[in-house]
């Protein structure tokens, strides 16, 4: 496989991240591999397949520690594919950021002898029946949804159309055909507060700070290099809040300000140095939690909470420019304060 090296530099990259700075990336068949420090990959699909969520590659002196393994097994053994392009080291630990399927379906391509690291929250939801938790079933029925559309415009479209739609069509069937080999695989090895990784000549922190995006959002640390890959916890931007603890969020988020880092590498979009994009989400989050309990105690259902809900004091920073909220998000956050859920 040609092993190709170039520059970030375009301007639609610059746009999503003004304050990523230009990294050597590796590209494969499937990936690109930015190095963001030697012997560290921050691994993007490319769009060969879909992979949804982003992993991290860290090199040690006689192994390989993988920090998240994508959405299904086909995907997990296209990273690890991509993985050989850059080391034929022994990959030896995989670390959860989280129990979400699109960050842990890819385990399985992993194989038996590779240790499998995750928050104790995160094993009890992958030993748990994951195959129905709600966000892993909504999934399904989005891409099964978008298959189905897809089938429809390509029956009605024109000549020139047929091309791209059939293209787009088979990359989503691939998906879903993917999808049947999901075997969900819970952590070996669990962590409650902290673990440190020294063995191979690099520290590999594992940071648990509090709920955020799940009870069991981790961060994998790099001090020497200041590097901190976030998972979902911390995005560029707002992140998904269906499983979420928003009223915790913005606590959990100010306990990871304390760590000395001085890049990001979250799950999903690029990385970034800009840490005040910290401060704007935790400014959502707390500013999102004192409206819905504010609605709430006005008497609307969750459901008028949602529609209601003005956040638009966060048009500049995070692009929130019309009245409402996310409605999972809004449901969830009635479920805790009524405590029907923990």
């Amino acid at each position: 496989m040609a092993r190709v090296k170039l520059i970030l530099a375009g301007l639609f990259s610059l746009l999503l991240a003004p304050s990523t700075v230009a990294q050597e990336v590796i590209t494969t068949d499937t990936h690109n591999l930015e190095e963001v420090a030697p012997g560290v990959y921050f691994a993007i699909g490319n769009g060969a397949l879909y992979t949804m969520s982003n992993a991290l590659i860290i090199e040690r002196r006689d192994d390989i520690v993988v920090v998240d393994s994508h959405i299904t097994p086909a995907a997990g053994q296209a990273l690890l594919d991509s993985i050989r392009v850059v080391s034929d080291k022994p990959i030896t630990a995989l670390i959860n950021s989280h129990f979400h399927y699109d960050h842990a379906n890819g385990v399985p391509a992993f194989g038996s002898d590779v240790e499998i690291i995750g928050h104790e929250y995160t094993r009890a939801k992958l030993a748990d029946d994951p195959m129905n938790e709600q966000t892993f079933l909504s999934s399904l029925r989005r891409f099964d949804n978008t298959v189905t559309r897809l089938e429809q415009e390509l029956a009605e479209a024109s000549h020139n159309e047929r091309a791209e739609l059939e293209t787009q069509l088979e990359f989503w069937r691939a998906h879903v055909r993917a999808q049947d080999k999901i075997d969900p695989v819970p952590p070996t090895v669990s962590v409650s507060d902290r673990m440190t990784l020294y063995k191979g000549g690099r520290e590999i922190q594992i940071h648990f700070f509090g709920r955020a995006h799940t009870g069991g959002d981790i961060g994998i640390y790099l001090p020497e290099e200041k590097i901190l890959f976030t998972g979902d916890m911390l995005l560029g931007g707002i992140s998904y809040m269906g499983d979420g603890y928003v009223s915790e969020w913005a606590d959990t988020l100010q306990r990871l300000k304390q760590l000395d880092f001085e890049m990001v590498l979250p799950g999903h979009g690029p990385s970034f140095l800009d840490r005040e994009r910290i401060d704007y989400v935790q400014s959502y989050y707390t500013d999102l939690t004192a409206e819905v309990v504010r609605l709430k105690g006005i008497g609307y259902s969750a459901e008028e909470a949602a529609a209601r809900a003005d956040l638009r004091q966060h048009a500049d920073t995070l692009g929130v420019t019309q009245i409402g909220a996310n409605a999972e998000a809004v449901a969830r956050m009635y479920a805790l304060l009524n405590g029907t859920i923990e």
